[in-house]
Order: C-alpha cells, then sequence, then structure tokens
C-alpha cells in the first residue's frame, strides 16, 4: 500500500480501535466522594452537613459546619468483573467467510484493591460566611485484560484519572435558606491500548495506543433550606466539564509503526443532586436523594490525528439517575450508626457498549457507623456492595480499508459486582 491509500488505512484503523470503543462510557464516574454517606447510599448528599465532604454535593451545606473542619479518608473498591465470549468473529482477507477469534476470557481486569482518597476542608469566617475546599477524583477507570482476550480488538488496556480541586463559598441569607457556590479545576489523562487484527488468520497481531491529557475549569452551586420541624432540602449542582484532550497516538502493524499527534474533545457530565431529610424522632433522621447525570453531552467522540486523519464514532449515551434512602440513629452523644440503598442507571447505550467499560445498572445496599473521639475528632467508617446486573455486548468495528478491510464483531457478555470500604477522619477546631 502506499501514499494516500496507506494514510486513508491508517486513519480508518485509528479510528475503530480507539474511538469504536467507547472509552469514556459510564460507569467510570466515581460516586464515593464521601465515606459517610457511602454508609447511607448518598440518600443524604445534598442536605446532610457530618463534615466538610458536603462540599462536593452541595457547597451551600457548610453553612451548617462550626468553625473550621477538615475530613480526609480513602475509600478501597474490591471490584469483580467477568466477561464471557458468545461468539465473538472476524471476517476479511483470508477468513472465508468468517473465523472465530478465540482466546481466553481476560481474567478479572481490575486490580485486587482500587482506592479512591478524598480530603475536604471548610472554614466559617463570620455567623454568615464560609469558605471551603476539596480535592478529589470523580472520574477515574483502569484496566487491563489478558494478553489472549477474546475481546482485545475492542480493548486490552484503560486508564482515566481525573483531579478535581474544588473552591467554594456558602452565605447563610437567613435562618432558614443558605446559598453556595465556586469553581472547579480539572485535569484529566487516559491511556488506551486495544489490538488490530492481523492480517491473516494465525498471524501477529496489531497494537495501538493512545496517551492525552488536559486541563479545564468547571462550577458547582447549591442551596440548602430549612423547612421547619426538623426537615431540609438541600440541591446541589456541578457544571460539566469540557476538555480537550491533547498527546500521542502510536500505531504497529508487523514492520509497520507510526507515531503522531491526537486531539480529542471529552465532554465530563454535569450532575444535580436533590436530598431531603426529616426527623423520624429524637435519634433518628430519614433521608432521601435523587441524583440526574447528564451523560447526553457525550454522544460522540472525535478523532483528530496530525496525519490529516480523524473521524467520529457515535456512542449516544443516555442521561441517567439514581435514587436512594437511607436513615441515620444515634446511638448515644458519640456513636450513630447508619444504612441505605441505592438503585443507579448506567447511561451506556445498548447498542454501543464495551468491554473498556463494563457497566450495568447497579443496587447498592449500604451501612456504616461514626465514633467521636472527644469533640474534636471523629472516625467514620461505611461498607457497601454493589450488584451490577448483566449486560450483553455486540458490536462490530471495521478495521483498515480495501483490499485488506476487515471487521470484528465481539459477543461478550459482562457480569460482576463490587465491595467496598470506606474510612475517614474529621477534625473540629
Amino acid at each position: 500500500m502506499q501514499g494516500k491509500q496507506y494514510r486513508i488505512a491508517l486513519g480508518a484503523s485509528c479510528l475503530a480501535a480507539i474511538s469504536g470503543c467507547p472509552a469514556y462510557a459510564g460507569g467510570f464516574l466515581l460516586q464515593e466522594q464521601s465515606q459517610i454517606e457511602i454508609g447511607r447510599a448518598f440518600s443524604g448528599a445534598a442536605v446532610k452537613a457530618d463534615d466538610p465532604s458536603i462540599i462536593f454535593y452541595n457547597p451551600a451545606g457548610m453553612t451548617e459546619l462550626k468553625g473550621t473542619q477538615l475530613s480526609s479518608g480513602f475509600t478501597t473498591l474490591f471490584i469483580q468483573s467477568r466477561q464471557k465470549d458468545l461468539g465473538t468473529i472476524r471476517s476479511g482477507p483470508g477468513a472465508t467467510p468468517t473465523q472465530a477469534v478465540g482466546g481466553g476470557n481476560g481474567g478479572n481486569p481490575f486490580a485486587p484493591v482500587v482506592p479512591v482518597p478524598t480530603s475536604f476542608g471548610s472554614k466559617q469566617l463570620s455567623s454568615k460566611l464560609w469558605l471551603g475546599a476539596g480535592l478529589t477524583a470523580p472520574f477515574g477507570l483502569k484496566l487491563r485484560y489478558d494478553d489472549d482476550f477474546f475481546g482485545r480488538y475492542d480493548s486490552t488496556y484503560s486508564n482515566l484519572l481525573t483531579l478535581d480541586g474544588q473552591l467554594s463559598a456558602a452565605y447563610k441569607l437567613s435562618d432558614r435558606v443558605s446559598i453556595g457556590g465556586g469553581l472547579n479545576i480539572q485535569y484529566v489523562y487516559g491511556k488506551l491500548d486495544s489490538a488490530m487484527p492481523a492480517l491473516s488468520p494465525g498471524g501477529t497481531d496489531g497494537m495501538n495506543s493512545m496517551k492525552a491529557d488536559d486541563v479545564s475549569l468547571g462550577w458547582n452551586a447549591g442551596m440548602l433550606i430549612q423547612l421547619g420541624n426538623g426537615a431540609k432540602l438541600g440541591i446541589g449542582y456541578r457544571s460539566r466539564v469540557k476538555h480537550d484532550l491533547k498527546g500521542d497516538y502510536h500505531w504497529e502493524l508487523g514492520a509497520t509503526v507510526k507515531d503522531f499527534g491526537v486531539r480529542a474533545p471529552l465532554n465530563l457530565p454535569d450532575m444535580a443532586t436533590v436530598s431531603f431529610s426529616v426527623p423520624a424522632n429524637a435519634k433518628t433522621t430519614l433521608m432521601l436523594s435523587g441524583r440526574y447525570y447528564g451523560w447526553s453531552s457525550f454522544d460522540g467522540l472525535k478523532l483528530h490525528f496530525s496525519n490529516g486523519t480523524g473521524g467520529t464514532r457515535e456512542f449516544r449515551y443516555r442521561d441517567s439517575w439514581s435514587v436512594s434512602a437511607g436513615l441515620d440513629h444515634r446511638l448515644s452523644d458519640r456513636f450513630t450508626v447508619r444504612a441505605g440503598g441505592m438503585y443507579d442507571r448506567t447511561p451506556t447505550n445498548p447498542r454501543y457498549l464495551s468491554t473498556r467499560v463494563p457497566d450495568g445498572n447497579r443496587s447498592w445496599a449500604s451501612a456504616g457507623l461514626s465514633y467521636a473521639l472527644n469533640n474534636h475528632l471523629t472516625l467514620n467508617a461505611s461498607y457497601a456492595h454493589v450488584f451490577i446486573s448483566k449486560q450483553d455486548l455486540l458490536r462490530a468495528d471495521g478495521f483498515y480499508t480495501p483490499p485488506i478491510a476487515m471487521s470484528v464483531t465481539t459477543a461478550a457478555r459482562s457480569s460482576g459486582n463490587v465491595d467496598m470500604l470506606a474510612t475517614s477522619v474529621t477534625a473540629r477546631f
């Protein structure tokens, strides 16, 4: 293949290998930004100000925090994910008319232990004004399949990291109404690898790899309303963050190796949270939350390569939502227990599922506790189990151009679950 024809083939295979996989699909949103909220399945996310972690969900909640408060913690995820081959095939030169791709199930692609750290702080400046800050990783994904994975032409390795720094202020308009808002500065890094089919069955597969990053800004806002008789309503919003990833792309097939630049716009979704709490009695508080995720902003991935090629693949993500209910029960002045449950709808579109982000609808069961060592220091711990529904994948991706054009149809069933342990320390001054 020569000149222009080679460039067209190279561009087509790049697009199929990377953008043909929903590398930035649903399922990599990390809700676990408050170790306390995990224990009640986020049912008090925008209304229950136990510590400064409420800043993430509703900055107006800071007006419930006296003096200076700091919280820092880790959530440890134990993820089990399985892929079952339902008949993945390839077709093209040397395959008459089709041939099974074959290979193993890829193993559990997630690390045995996945940590998610968070840190927050708030400062009361007066009877009406508060300042707060948070450092979180609101989106993330890292998985690696075995080399002989049957879905290797869909994905082999994915690493998405975000770091989000939040600065917010809150103001008490009256004894009943508080407002808050601020800015987010967000860094995102992504590295995506996948294999490309050999030109003839039994040959050596090719491979491609993309890595890119970006820094961009977003904003946050919220309101907290005292309804009377101890009931409260909280509303929080985190804006969409528009990134323009820039980086490098590596492509090799047989003796042909190419390296060039790549640019890929990425819109991470906005999120809105509405929470309600009401005391059941002097010791028990009931909570209910609903959350909206604007994933429809990610309708496709446009790739621009420095060699002049590129293209768009549609994903048509759906806006999604979750609903949760929970309670806190105070056993004593020092000891509080909590529990909750949540249903979380996946935003992934069944027509564009991928082994790169194995996901399904999720059901949560959570429990937690807090113990105050003294007036200044509280220890928090939570446990949650997440049931993930099975999802079937049937996707066709094209590689190269005539006369060597071929396609791979990946057919798989994804299943799994998650256990998480969360601990944090809250300090008050």
